[in-house]
């Protein structure tokens, strides 16, 4: 019998990147993880936008004597208690994550290791909220709380990516999808973002929406704060633009340019948000889609790096 040629390292990734090489299980958990940790920023917006923020006034329990909230807590104590009541699902979440990448962990060691991440920032926020309640709505404090949360975006964000391998990129390592030109833009972009939402953190304690009526205030200028913030705004905007142009005039990988357009979707929405909302006085709808695409541009930041660097990206499949 003829000998049969071993399949070349090509053929060897494109033999088996027909599908992942985790389980459904697994990619939806790491979905859910993502989503889950997008919506509970939001739930925790509406508790601050309806200054709800001290609606339990002790943690963890929410009474000095009551688990729960009480009838005689009103609307805020509803709003507060049911948002910490959503940190149970994301727990469950982050358990089962665990769970499905258990069995394969020695396999899968970066699936672990980003789960027991996801895991890990829960006790860690639960802290902070703590610390949140305790010092009557520290602005500080709840802007940490905040940051803590966009840390865990993106890591959510590179789970998922993982989460979605074939079998073939497992074993084959390429160079990062952003060449060398476009490797600089690619972290003005991370750090400009990581800037623009730190310093949006920051105008927040400054303005009016404390999450109580009582709560204090970072003493900052809210209107010099604002001007500051939309520095980096701008900055990352240019930057955006120099991208598209390196991206449009070579040849560039389409997931890295498809994680770049929607990058520059959300920054665009973002932006048109964040003014609308300075000139109409802050009113809570706009601010809680701001927190919303604070999130999102978060996600959509982390995904234009983990594309442009990593060296082990997802294939882009026909039903993507």
């Amino acid at each position: 019998m003829p000998n049969t040629p071993a399949p070349t390292s090509a053929a060897r990734a494109a033999e088996p990147a027909a599908g992942p090489a985790t389980s459904r299980l697994v990619r939806s958990l790491a979905v859910a993880t993502l989503v889950a940790n997008i919506g509970i920023v939001v739930t925790g917006g509406a508790v601050r936008l309806t200054a709800s923020g001290l609606g339990c006034p002790e943690w963890p329990l929410c009474t000095a004597d009551s688990l729960v909230a009480t009838p005689e807590m009103g609307i805020h104590g509803v709003i507060e208690f049911g948002n910490r009541l959503l940190t149970f699902v994301l727990t469950a979440i982050a358990f089962g994550m665990l769970a499905s990448v258990w069995k394969g962990r020695s396999a899968r060691p970066d699936l672990m290791r980003l789960s027991v991440a996801a895991l890990a920032g829960i006790p860690a926020q639960a802290f902070i909220g703590g610390i949140t309640v305790w010092t009557d709505l520290n602005p500080w404090v709840v802007g940490l709380h905040f940051i803590v949360s966009m840390i865990i975006i993106a890591v959510a964000v590179v789970l998922v990516n993982r989460a979605w391998l074939s079998p073939g990129q497992l074993a084959e390592r390429h160079e990062p999808l952003a060449g060398r030109t476009l490797r600089p833009v690619v972290w003005a972009i991370a750090v400009l973002s990581a800037i623009t939402v730190v310093l949006g953190v920051i105008v927040t304690g400054a303005g009016p929406h404390a999450g109580d009526h009582g709560a204090a205030r970072n003493n900052l200028d809210p209107d010099l704060m604002t001007r500051i913030h939309v520095v980096p705004v701008y900055l990352l905007v240019f930057t955006l633009i120099v991208a598209l142009y390196l991206v449009y005039r070579r040849t560039v990988d389409v997931r890295f340019k498809r994680s770049l357009l929607l990058f520059t979707a959300v920054v665009l929405a973002q932006a048109v948000i964040g003014y609308a909302q300075h000139f109409l006085a802050l009113p809570i709808a706009l601010v809680a889609l701001h927190m919303l695409g604070a999130s999102l541009m978060t996600a959509a930041a982390a995904q234009v790096f983990y594309t442009g660097f990593s060296r082990k990206v997802p294939e882009q499949s026909p039903k993507a």
